[in-house]
């Protein structure tokens, strides 16, 4: 991969104008006692009072004069906060961000501006808008129901005007509330703002804007705080050897080779690999994942021939992102070439770490505050930091000679190449097939009594002529019809032939390994599904529909609560015929 063009900025012009620019303009300076009173309470009407609405049809906010007018306010909140020390910022305002159950978080970021490295700045940026959306979420769950997704649905919502105000809520959405805003946290969550291009200042008046909204909120009326998503995937997720000091220092190798990395993010990488070192995990894949979207971006540019799309949208384009990078297709329609350059195991793992709803979604999780960054799993940030060498060394230009060399790296890239999706509703559905065959395979290990405890007669009151007859005869025709289509792939996937062919297998056991077999080779078949007419689809539809039901009824009847065993057999019978009618009609 390689690219003719030095990148100078992964911002486009007006973006980079109002971000990096337009609020520096001002030369004038606020005053502190306007802003903050000595107290420490913060003078909203004074902040509020530089917001501008534009002229337009929807008379929305004039995003670029607010930002231009707030300029002079935010080098003072700046110059004030660098003032402090951390005792005196958390005697003064810490009791202010209990609201959002973060407060370590906040003093933390506090501690960051004070930081000459911009990355550190950038890093506790993202912790800020992350945590703030989060505890912007729990005050709408305080009156509304359902939390918008997007921060700036979130920050226009009626419901958090009511709360906090619209004038404290527009000057929120001047700094994260639409792309035609400075927008700081999408630019810096997608990978578009290198280190030192979004001001310190906007990270300061952001922190005492938070506590500015403490302050507005009634001591006595705190939101309910929700319980962060647990990481639960991380077993199924695992792909990669353990990452050592040798993986490591590839890691950083790689990262002044490779053509994946644009370079004035070199920052953020090295940043990085140096939390891992020092086991910051979560801090490594807050930095990681932003730069695998920039990499994957400039990838993306290139194979699909589109540069322009490395920059930043204005209001009227996309982002590119990686939910179109991942895609089928472009929006042109064109085919997406990214998948065919990288291959599909790595398309796979992508999927699975970044979009599968089953997956652990880690961006989407992260840069909304839904983690608790106390108990960030490592087993996920070597996953990432894995993920990243993969694809620095795809990138790099002389990949293969590394590789020959370093046995580290042949077992890191060699682990993609037979990936399958684990998250893919497929992927899900070969994981359930496997648990149930394994589950169904204990069977044979429950105690039970000897044929001569049991009556013949009582064995014959459950087991009715019709019945019998119905599964002796789909237990002969249909598996043997059902195993001539399988072979050889279900030997090789499941190993559950001989299983499901035994001679003295109990009844349910037979009807149960059978519905398991119906479903595998149904998995296996998906692909034919668009060949066929609308009324077959519609038939074969229902038909797995019905074997979702009944499995889903015999969960129900046999538990402790309900203990309706009669009831099962009737059912079963019933879906017996319904198999055989529906594959005697399917194979003619």
């Amino acid at each position: 991969m390689t690219t003719t063009e030095q990148i100078t900025t992964c911002l486009s012009e007006p973006v980079h104008h109002i971000v990096c620019r337009l609020g520096l303009e001002r030369v004038d300076h606020a005053d502190l006692d306007h802003i903050v009173t000595v107290s420490g309470q913060i003078c909203w009407e004074a902040i509020t009072s530089n917001l501008r609405m534009s002229d337009t049809e929807e008379h929305d906010l004039d995003y670029a004069e607010s930002v231009r007018l707030l300029g002079p306010v935010c080098k003072t909140v700046h110059s004030y906060l660098l003032s402090l020390s951390t005792k005196q910022f958390n005697d003064q305002y810490g009791v202010w961000f209990i609201w959002t159950n973060n407060t370590e978080l906040f003093i933390e970021v506090f501690e960051a501006i004070k930081s000459s490295q911009h990355t550190t700045i950038a890093l506790g940026l993202m912790k800020l808008t992350a945590y703030l959306e989060r505890a912007l979420g729990n005050v709408f769950l305080m009156i509304g129901k359902d939390c918008p997704f997007l921060l700036r649905d979130l920050l226009a919502s009626r419901e958090l005007a009511t709360v906090f105000g619209q004038n404290a809520m527009n000057v929120l959405r001047v700094f994260l509330g639409s792309p035609q805003s400075l927008n700081i946290r999408n630019i810096l969550w997608h990978g578009f703002a290198a280190p030192a291009e979004i001001p310190p200042m906007y990270t300061s008046m952001l922190l005492l804007l938070t506590a500015g909204l403490g302050q507005i909120l009634p001591r006595d009326s705190m939101p309910l705080h929700r319980p962060y998503f647990r990481l639960t995937q991380l077993e199924e997720l695992a792909v990669f050897p353990d990452i050592n000091e040798e993986a490591i220092a590839l890691a950083e190798d790689f990262i002044g080779k490779s053509d994946f990395v644009v370079e004035i993010m070199l920052p953020y990488w090295r940043e990085a690999i140096a939390a891992y070192r020092n086991q910051r995990y979560v801090d490594c894949v807050i930095l990681l994942l932003p730069q695998l979207e920039t990499g994957l971006r400039k990838f993306f540019t290139i194979v699909n021939n589109c540069p322009n799309r490395l920059l930043t949208a204005e209001s009227t384009t996309l982002y590119t992102t990686f939910d179109e990078m991942l895609a089928k297709y472009l929006e042109n329609d064109n085919t997406n070439q990214l998948p065919t350059a990288l291959g599909d195991p790595i398309m796979e793992i992508l999927w699975d770490l970044l979009n599968h709803q089953e997956g652990p979604r880690i961006r989407d999780h992260l840069s909304h505050g839904e983690l608790d960054l106390k108990i960030f799993p490592k087993e996920m940030a070597s996953h990432v930091v894995a993920l990243a060498i993969v694809l620095l060394h795809r990138c790099c230009r002389n990949g293969n000679e590394i590789a020959i060399e370093s046995e580290c790296l042949r077992a890191i890239v060699s682990s993609t190449n037979s990936y399958c999706s684990r998250f893919h509703p497929i992927g899900r559905l070969k994981q359930q097939l496997r648990h149930c065959v394994g589950s169904l395979q204990k069977w044979d290990e429950i105690p039970r009594p000897s044929i001569g405890q049991v009556s013949e007669g009582l064995r014959s009151e459950y087991l009715s002529p019709r019945v019998q007859a119905i599964s002796g005869c789909l237990m002969e025709e249909l598996v043997s019809y059902l195993m001539k289509q399988l072979q050889p792939v279900y030997n090789e996937e499941l190993n559950t032939s001989q299983h499901l062919l035994a001679e003295d297998i109990q009844y349910l056991h037979s009807t149960f390994s059978l519905i398991t077999l119906l479903v595998t080779v149904e998995l296996l078949n998906t692909w034919i599904i668009s060949e066929i007419d609308s009324s077959e689809c519609h038939n074969y539809l229902k038909f797995l529909k019905s074997l979702l039901q009944y499995a889903e009824n015999m969960v129900t009847y046999t538990s402790p609560e309900k203990n309706k065993w009669d009831e099962t057999w009737d059912l079963t019978e019933k879906m017996l015929l319904k198999v055989k009618e529906f594959y005697n009609r399917w194979k003619q």
